[in-house]
């Protein structure tokens, strides 16, 4: 299975977050949802998970 990235670094922020989660896909997409609550006071709903899935890239392995 592709693990999946989430990177704060490319999205704007305000607070100019660096944050990266990386893992397979569902356990990125709660603990992004969780981060962008906690963090960037976001309210925690589905339109705020898919939105996050749409932003996940695929885990770059090095060569």
């Amino acid at each position: 299975m592709t693990r999946k990235v989430a990177d704060c670094r490319k999205s704007p922020s305000v607070s100019g977050c660096t944050l990266t989660i990386s893992g397979e896909e569902e356990e990125v997409v709660r603990a992004a949802a969780e981060h962008a609550v906690s963090v960037h006071e976001h309210t925690d709903s589905p339109e705020l998970r898919e939105q996050i899935r749409a932003f996940l890239e695929d885990e770059r392995v090095p060569a």
